[in-house]
């Protein structure tokens, strides 16, 4: 095998050909079910997994659960309609002569059944590969592979051979099945041949690391002659992509690198905005804060911008951390933005800058040569002529702290000077959204993003990504424990109602409780909220021909899913409850105008209410020291990272805090694997990595935030984060030497395709 390849710039046609040129009638149907349009992306259309090699038998060995090869022919087909499913049972029997098997098939649209009746005609020959199966007493072959031959001896031996290859299963849908795929792909193969295409990775790359060429790659991942060539095929394609995405992650910081900021040096001496901010503090800076506040205060004083994630377990200090950044570049003439997801969220961070800054926070006297920074809070439920005298400040410079919402991203808003923007909870915001904020400013501001628990994609960004990550591992003192009990009514429905008993304890012990629901009212989820569906299937959604959830007749399909519980009916539920009889009960969700979430909040820490019921919109930043337990219902429905912010509201007084999360997931399940090491660890950290082994990380080169649409097809972050790093490695070097990629034409186009128009926003955080 020759792992450099002789790259043809010709064979790049090849890859960019219509697939219709080869494939005709049948690639509308890749394009409908993939949006494959080219040669190149048929061919990156990689097997999923590989099914073992068939053992050649006759029909007098066969054995249950084994997977043979069988050459037999056709005797006889039929097919009839099951009732009620929408399919059609094809079944046909073959036969050596001596013993008979049956061959079954489930079949969903007329045209699918006329192909089999056509195919199976009496006395044809054929290999039929399958797990031998039984079906009243009878054995059988579901859905086998099969192979049509001629009578001829050589010819069936070839078959044989062929069956004892692995078998490449792909991503498939319901009318475009793995074997039609195969076949698709293979003729696109046989056109190529051995011609040697233009090759992403650099010849070098290829022989260091004992790698085969594209064109190589492409015969041995999809009609591979034994394991050991699929899994080098495979290699070499977890590669590329790594490889592909750390160019152009490394083209971008250096492009960032060279973008001028205006420097903001901090202000020395006992007399500056944020020494007097530090001797006014009611509390002591923990060894971690200052380290951190460190690094911060020697990125923002050099003249390209800064760009850092700071991650800090729930109650960690981060706001204090980025206070304090503030202070030092509004000290130095500039002014800092703070993006909130949502009203609750600015107005508590409002308030709570407020009460730590007091007279510093003055209106806007810093402008003027006095002590004040000039805090503005702008969200979108202001009054018309709140909004414009905030607009107006921001525009002149008096406003030096703006806290808002999206409010802040109108077009409308302009800022004087603005030296730094603050994310909070990154993952509620797209990058757009946050390039939007950046894009006020006519030199690019320093940015710090900050989240409380690593998501997916945020932890994918600490390996991908071009920020710089400062990390808060110590939390400050004071911090109470939280107990976190998995409750399941399904085992023990008496467990629900101590559920409320607790909570009736907790209030009349002078606390308060949260009880968080997935939905406002059924059908109506909360904006934001990250709800979790175990069953619904995986990134490509379909299944093969006859893969189905009843594959026999005779077995029920599955009952739906109970929607999930939703605000409005757990508050009609506890004031009906008998030991809540009593309790002061409120809602609290996003769809509520901004003036009842404000009264409503401001009665819950005031003690008028004892058990708010809400959605995720308490998700972050609200600190109310009286409040001790919490009740998540339907549990299960979140992610890992949700249901750990949602802990983060209770244990922040004196009083040690309870977290009771109700669900009925079955044992063993994924979802009960989520709540099983929420329980275990209240450790963000440790959860965030549970998190993205059960859930991917999301889109890393746009918005998309979690789930199974990855832009990564064969990496897993943390799995694979030595091979990422040495594709980094190997990427820096190319780069610093050919910026432009103008060298290779090849990997700029792959770097291209993969990142597209989305070049701007790839992981600017």
């Amino acid at each position: 095998m020759s792992v450099v390849p002789t790259n043809l710039a010709g064979m790049g046609s090849f890859l960019d050909a219509p697939l219709a040129k080869l494939l005709g009638r049948g690639a509308a149907a890749l394009d409908k079910a993939f949006g494959y349009r080219t040669n190149e992306d048929l061919l990156r259309h990689l097997p999923r997994r590989y099914e073992d090699p068939a053992t050649p038998t006759d029909l007098s060995g066969l054995r249950l659960g084994e997977n043979v090869a069988v050459m037999a022919r056709v005797a006889a087909a039929s097919a009839r309609p099951i009732q009620g499913r929408g399919l059609t049972l094809f079944t046909a029997r073959v036969t050596d002569d001596v013993r008979s098997l049956t061959l079954t098939f489930f079949l969903k649209r007329q045209w699918t059944v006329d192909w089999y009746q056509n195919a199976f005609r009496q006395g044809r020959m054929g290999l039929f590969t399958g797990t031998v199966e039984a079906y009243r007493g009878k054995l059988q072959l579901v859905h086998p592979a099969v192979l049509w031959v001629g009578r001829d001896e050589q010819d069936q031996e070839a078959a044989f051979i062929e069956a004892g290859k692995p078998t490449p299963v792909y991503p498939a849908t319901a009318s475009l099945t793995s074997p039609k795929i195969a076949g698709a792909i293979q003729t696109l193969l046989g056109a190529l041949g051995s011609d040697e295409l233009p090759d992403p990775l650099p010849p070098r790359l290829l022989h260091q690391r004992g790698l085969p060429s594209l064109t190589h790659a492409f015969h041995l991942v999809h009609h591979p002659a034994a394991d050991a060539e699929w899994r080098l095929a495979r290699d070499r394609f977890r590669f590329e992509e790594a490889y592909v995405l750390q160019v152009a992650l490394a083209r971008r910081r250096r492009e960032l690198a060279a973008v001028p900021a205006v420097a903001r040096p901090r202000a020395e001496g006992p007399g500056s905005l944020l020494a007097r901010f530090d001797a006014a503090l009611p509390f002591t800076l923990t060894q971690a804060q200052r380290q951190v506040g460190e690094k911060i205060a020697e990125l923002l004083a050099l003249p390209t911008p800064m760009n850092q994630l700071l991650q800090g377990d729930v109650g960690s200090g981060k706001t204090v951390v980025a206070l304090r950044a503030a202070l030092q570049v509004v000290a130095a003439g500039g002014q800092v933005a703070l993006l909130a997801p949502t009203e609750v969220l600015a107005a508590q961070h409002c308030q709570t800058i407020r009460n730590l800054l007091g007279p510093l926070g003055e209106e806007g006297l810093l402008a003027t040569g006095g002590d004040g920074i000039g805090l503005r809070l702008l969200t979108g439920s202001l009054t018309p002529k709140a909004k414009a005298a905030v607009l107006a400040d921001m525009a002149t410079g008096r406003a030096g702290l703006v806290v808002g919402t999206h409010a802040l991203l109108q077009e409308a808003v302009a800022f004087h000077d603005l030296g730094l923007v603050v994310v909070d909870e990154q993952h509620r915001f797209g990058v757009e959204q946050r390039d939007a904020l950046r894009s006020r400013a006519d030199v690019a501001p320093h940015l710090l993003v900050m989240t409380a628990t690593p998501i997916p994609r945020t932890v994918a960004m600490t390996v991908f990504g071009d920020l710089g990550v400062l990390v808060l591992g110590q939390a400050p003192p004071g911090r109470s424990p939280v107990s976190t009990v998995w409750v399941n009514p399904g085992e023990h429905p008496s467990w629900l109602s101590r559920v409320w008993e607790r909570v009736a304890e907790e209030v009349a012990a002078g606390h308060r409780a949260f009880v968080v629901c997935p939905a406002i009212e059924p059908g109506q989820v909360e904006e934001g909220t990250d709800l979790i569906d175990d069953e619904t299937p995986g990134e490509w959604g379909g299944v093969e021909e006859g893969a189905l959830a009843f594959p026999l007749p005779g077995t029920p399909p599955p009952a739906p899913r109970r929607p999930p519980v939703s605000v409005a009916e757990t508050l009609d539920k506890l004031a009906a409850t008998p030991c809540l009889q009593g309790v002061k009960l409120a809602a609290l969700h996003g769809r509520l105008p901004a003036e009842v979430k404000d009264r409503t909040m401001a009665a819950f820490a005031a003690g008028q209410i004892d058990v708010l019921v809400a959605t995720t919109v308490i998700e972050v930043g609200i600190d109310i020291p009286a409040a001790t337990a919490l009740v998540v219902l339907d549990a299960d429905r979140f992610g890992l990272s949700q249901l750990h912010q949602l802990r983060g509201r209770v244990g922040r007084g004196e009083a040690a805090g309870v977290c009771l999360l109700v669900s009925e997931a079955a044992a063993g399940s994924v979802a009960a694997s989520r709540l099983e090491a929420m329980v275990a660890t209240t450790d963000g950290f440790q959860l965030a990595e549970v998190d993205l082994e059960n859930r991917h990380e999301g889109d890393i080169l746009g918005a998309a935030q979690s789930g199974n649409r990855s832009a990564l097809r064969l990496l897993r972050v943390v799995k694979d984060a030595g091979l990422i790093g040495e594709a980094r490695v190997a990427a820096e070097a190319l780069v610093a030497e050919d910026p432009t990629l103008a060298g290779y034409p090849a990997l700029a186009a792959a770097v291209e395709r993969v990142v597209g128009e989305r070049e701007d926003f790839l992981e600017r955080g």
